[in-house]
């Protein structure tokens, strides 16, 4: 009987391997006024991603700080995204992403680069896997905005070979479209 509880335990931790990242983003303090006071209560923000192409956010709210963080992080893995990236490192094109006031403008970066974002931003970049990257947040400084937008531009993005598939061409077909142009242009000038 106890080695089926122990192989039990075993399998659980082997479902929970840390092949997620996660990053404390926001923790914030709320509380609610009662009769006899005020009661205090925590509220996280939590990005979790596998440094591949996935990512996600959550927020758990609860009386102490660990619970907190423990239900946003659950929260963060039932709400991953795939994104797809160029060679593994950086964005295939540029985008914008909005949610309420907040704004923010990624664009795509050559190699040795790094990552050039601010607070929120920068988290779900690192946990998305992303290495050189440019963008900006404007409007709302507040980060769970911020982070909705930075999702909500994350999954516009559209790799060649989604659009080749889509379009029933082929990838070399679209990227040297692509390619093509600049040229053409340099040549008329």
């Amino acid at each position: 009987m106890a080695e089926r509880d122990n192989r039990r335990g075993n399998r659980r931790d082997r479902d929970e391997t840390p092949e997620f990242a996660d990053r404390l983003v926001a923790i914030n303090r709320v509380s609610k006024t009662v009769k006899g006071g005020k009661r205090f209560g925590f509220a996280a923000l939590v990005v979790v991603g596998d440094q591949k192409g996935r990512v996600g956010f959550g927020k758990g709210k609860a009386k102490e700080v660990p619970e907190a963080i423990r239900k946003a992080t659950e929260q963060a893995k039932r709400q991953m995204v795939r994104v797809p990236l160029k060679e593994g490192r950086t964005l295939h094109h540029d985008i914008d992403g909005r949610h309420g006031a907040g704004k923010v403008v990624m664009r795509t970066a050559p190699e040795g680069t790094g990552i050039i974002a601010g607070g929120p931003m920068r988290a779900v970049f690192e946990m998305l896997g992303v290495k050189d990257v440019v963008s900006k947040s404007i409007g709302s400084q507040n980060p769970y905005n911020m982070i909705r937008a930075t999702l909500n531009g994350l999954t516009k993005e559209q790799s060649p070979r989604s659009v080749a598939q889509r379009r029933g061409k082929k990838v070399a077909d679209i990227l040297s479209k692509r390619d093509e142009a600049p040229a053409a242009e340099a040549a008329e000038a």
